[in-house]
């Protein structure tokens, strides 16, 4: 889903005529691949967006400010301190390569004005951000040594290199029946792959697009046509998955297309749907609940198996009674197997009874007696464990769904909090505290009632037993992991009602589900036990409703407020 060298040719052109001469006025990292700086004009600020993300790496405008990690990286101190307070010179892009340089005149040692340039090199998996001076790497964002890569290395203090040149034409700077002859003598593929393979900066998406202009024409007729026409579009299928983005409209590719000003606003859509934004964080502690998950659910299945085992004490004490009956007619250490009328069948059917050779009859009787308490006492001890292993499921279900809905660092940070008071993450560094506490969702139903909804255990507890009176209405999705929901109201109508169950079906497991069950009750009959995990809660005298979370209910999450 990224865009090719030669949709970044007007990207680029687009981030030049608004950027040049500009102020760097803030520099902040959100992530690993993130960064924005804050530019500064004569009446306007804009914030660009430059991302190394390997599945859709950009460099664009944005309009909303993203949360900033609350401790900035080396690397965003490195930019901060030379870039911060300088006029962005030029913004260029080398030919038609997925590289745009930023370069920046700052004031350096001795007052002396200095160009530094930033490289933002945006190819795929190998995407990075190389801050250089007079040719020579200051930094990187991502350091190659000869470990990762015999071919370029990208260290400090290294001259920079251009990423190894391919042997193609540029459209905008070669003649293009030229260009048409280089295509014609690549006999042995396909004409969009003939394309791409002769034509600088041309994706498959843009190649393909030319070879379906020229059958409508001819070749020269699309190669002009696409080199001059520009028109952001977007190409969705029915469920709203992206299939392309491109600087050009592609005519060859069916689905839903959506048409935009520029560039920016293309690029700045396409990573809301994507959802390229993820939390720090948010992927370790997801892959850490999973392990946990299994873990639990492997102990459950062990346990179960000693729990079948245990439910068979009785064959023990059936052999060891059996054994101490006929006892004086059996020799010591002679037989490993012995069969015998059962003295508990009426029709005296004959029992077999495994011996350890090495003991005498009399020891044998005693082991098999030893094995009999043994699983009798064993059995009440394995019961419980299986409930402590199913709660901790249920528990921890309820953390990967809460991790799943969590979109802000603060949200992430009291999961972080979470699991180190359960157990299950050591508190290894002192971390800087967000000054903001996160808050539940807030919705405003249509007769003016709000509606609050907790998004992880933590919110869940405070909405529940601190924010809401004891009047109020509680919901939640019967028995399925799911947030609490709180209708701040004594008497509510069957709308709203309907409204937030809704609601907690959506932000539960049964998300996609249809007939989702929904408890409800008043705060003051929600109880939660004494060292009760997080999150969990006991109820009485509650109804239930079923519900299916309607397909307007994307309208109603936009509304949502923090």
């Amino acid at each position: 889903m990224n865009l090719d060298g030669f949709s970044m040719r007007p990207l680029t052109l687009e981030l030049e005529k608004s950027l040049v001469g500009g102020r760097v006025d803030k520099i902040t990292q959100q992530n690993k691949v993130n960064l924005t700086f804050t530019i500064r004009q004569p009446g306007k600020t804009f914030l660009l967006r430059i991302s190394v993300a390997p599945q859709n790496p950009s460099v664009h405008l944005i309009k909303k400010a993203p949360e900033n990690l609350p401790e900035p990286p080396t690397f965003c101190m490195v930019l901060r301190k030379n870039l911060e307070g300088g006029r962005i010179a030029a913004i260029r892009q080398h030919e038609l390569d997925r590289i745009i340089f930023i370069d920046v005149d700052s004031i350096g040692a001795g007052g002396k004005i200095q160009t530094l340039t930033l490289a933002a090199e945006l190819i795929g998996k190998y995407s990075n951000l190389i801050l250089i001076s007079d040719g020579q790497i200051i930094d990187a964002l991502k350091k190659i040594g000869t470990n990762s890569s015999r071919v370029r290395t990208v260290l400090p203090n290294q001259i920079y290199q251009m990423p190894p040149a391919q042997d193609k034409l540029d459209i905008f700077a070669v003649n293009v029946k030229k260009i048409i002859e280089r295509i014609k003598s690549d006999e042995s593929a396909r004409l969009d792959k003939a394309i791409m393979n002769s034509c600088q900066g041309f994706g498959p998406q843009t190649a393909k697009e030319v070879a379906f202009q020229a059958e409508q024409t001819n070749l020269l007729d699309a190669l002009i046509k696409i080199r001059e026409n520009v028109s952001p579009c977007m190409i969705q299928d029915g469920a709203g998955k992206i299939l392309a983005i491109s600087a050009v409209k592609l005519n060859y590719l069916r689905g839903n297309v959506k048409t935009f000003e520029t560039l920016s606003e293309l690029l700045e859509v396409a990573d809301e749907i994507a959802g390229s934004y993820v939390p720090p964080d948010k992927e370790r502690f997801t892959k850490l609940v999973n392990n946990e998950l299994r873990r639990a659910t492997n102990k459950i299945s062990v346990l179960t198996e000693e729990l079948a085992a245990a439910d068979n004490a009785d064959d023990w004490r059936i052999r060891a009674d059996n054994l101490s009956t006929y006892r004086y007619r059996l020799k010591d250490h002679a037989d490993d197997l012995i069969s015998v009328p059962n003295i508990y069948s009426e029709t005296a059917e004959e029992i077999s009874i495994p011996l350890d050779k090495r003991l005498t009859i009399a020891a044998n009787v005693q082991a098999c007696y030893k094995k009999y308490d043994k699983l009798k006492r064993s059995t009440k001890f394995i019961a419980a464990q299986i409930e402590l292993c199913r709660e901790e499921i249920f528990y921890l279900e309820s953390v990967a769904h809460s991790l799943e809905n969590s979109t802000t660092l603060a949200d992430i940070d009291e999961i972080r909090t979470e699991l180190i008071a359960g157990g299950y993450l050591k508190d290894v560094k002192k971390r800087t505290a967000l000054s903001k506490k996160p808050q539940p969702l807030k919705f405003t139903a249509p007769d003016g009632t709000e509606i609050l909804v907790g998004k992880n255990n933590s919110q869940n507890d405070r909405l529940t037993f601190k924010i809401a009176a004891l009047d109020d209405l509680w919901l939640h999705t019967k028995d399925i992991t799911g947030s609490h929901v709180i209708i701040r109201s004594s008497n509510v109508s069957d709308e709203t009602l309907q409204l937030a169950a809704e609601l907690a079906a959506y932000f539960s497991k049964a998300q996609n589900s249809s007939k989702v069950p929904v408890d409800y009750v008043q705060c003051k009959f929600v109880k939660k036990p004494s060292g009760a995990k997080p999150g969990f809660v006991i109820f009485t005298n509650q109804r239930t409703i079923y519900v299916t979370p309607r397909e307007g209910i994307q309208n109603i999450l936009a509304t949502a407020q923090d």
